[in-house]
């Protein structure tokens, strides 16, 4: 390896996880972000974060010295500040790819969504898979990193639980198994120096839709309740959701609805359990 790390996107869920380790491992790297006050609460020295809006390519530094690796968790769940999916997980990724370019950086590592290839129809991994295409085709070494869902997300599960019930589509036995953002974290750094161009990633076990919300009802003491709904309600929820709200409110609710209905299975990474997660999220709110 030689030149500096650029991580983009280091404030959100996974990148204050990569952030962190970069800092761990005694990487020589630059976390760029439009929040100091969030970088430096993630540890990070003053020589290690730069102010940057990547959907803005006049507030990139330019920097003399070389860049090995750009690695970028950037994109929305929700639309926010009046950007899309496009002007953010597109847009903002192909700056960064032009600014990987411009100071001759080796590779760029990209992290995208399992099955996003097959999800174009979808507003956040039509963005997403547009961005990846430019990537392959840019001529720069580069992976693409697919992980099948993160332990936050499995926070809709908790959410519902609160309640004493869970609600899941069809028979609940489609699987999954989620990833912890530090495991993946590992994960993405040991791909620095990796020949692989496309890498799908996902926890150490495998669970159903029923068995998460079996743990998330236990993690919250409640007594297991299930209830199964028919699937055309799904499929009728994503076609009212586009056709009567914009894609900055159905984004994210198209996207889950949409996984919800498929195997996001992919190869086991990592030590972090989901029971572990869920315990330690439920003793949060009681503290």
């Amino acid at each position: 390896m030689k030149g500096k790390i650029v991580l983009a996107g280091a404030t959100g869920y996974l990148g204050s996880y990569i952030a962190k380790e970069l800092k761990g491992q005694k990487f020589d790297f630059l976390a760029l972000g439009r929040n100091i006050e969030k970088l430096q609460s993630l540890g990070l020295e003053s020589e290690q974060i730069v102010k940057v809006e990547v959907t803005d390519p006049s507030t990139f530094p330019d920097f003399e010295e070389p860049i090995d690796t750009v690695i970028s968790t950037v994109g929305i769940t929700r639309q926010k500040d009046g950007l899309s999916y496009m002007d953010v997980d597109f847009q903002a990724n192909a700056n960064l790819l032009d600014f990987a370019k411009k100071h001759g950086a080796r590779k760029f590592i990209y992290v995208s969504v399992l099955h996003g290839d097959q999800m174009k129809n979808v507003k956040i991994t039509e963005a997403k898979e547009r961005f990846v295409d430019l990537l392959k085709a840019s001529g720069m070494e580069y992976c693409i990193v697919r992980p099948n869902g993160f332990f936050s997300d499995m926070g809709d599960f908790l959410d519902m639980a609160r309640s004493g019930r869970v609600y899941l589509f069809g028979d609940g036995e489609y699987k999954l198994n989620p990833i912890h953002g530090l495991d993946l974290a590992r994960v993405i750094l040991d791909l620095i120096d990796n020949n692989q161009t496309e890498v799908e990633v996902g926890g150490p076990d495998i669970f159903t839709q029923n068995e998460i919300g079996e743990l998330a009802l236990k993690a919250q003491n409640k007594e297991v309740k299930i209830s199964h709904l028919p699937d055309w309600i799904r499929r009728f929820a994503i076609g009212g959701l586009r056709t009567f709200t914009s894609s900055r409110f159905y984004g994210p609710y198209e996207f889950f609805l949409s996984m919800m209905a498929q195997d996001n299975i992919a190869p086991r990474y990592g030590v972090k359990r989901l029971e572990t997660y869920f315990r330690e999220e439920v003793d949060k709110t009681q503290l």
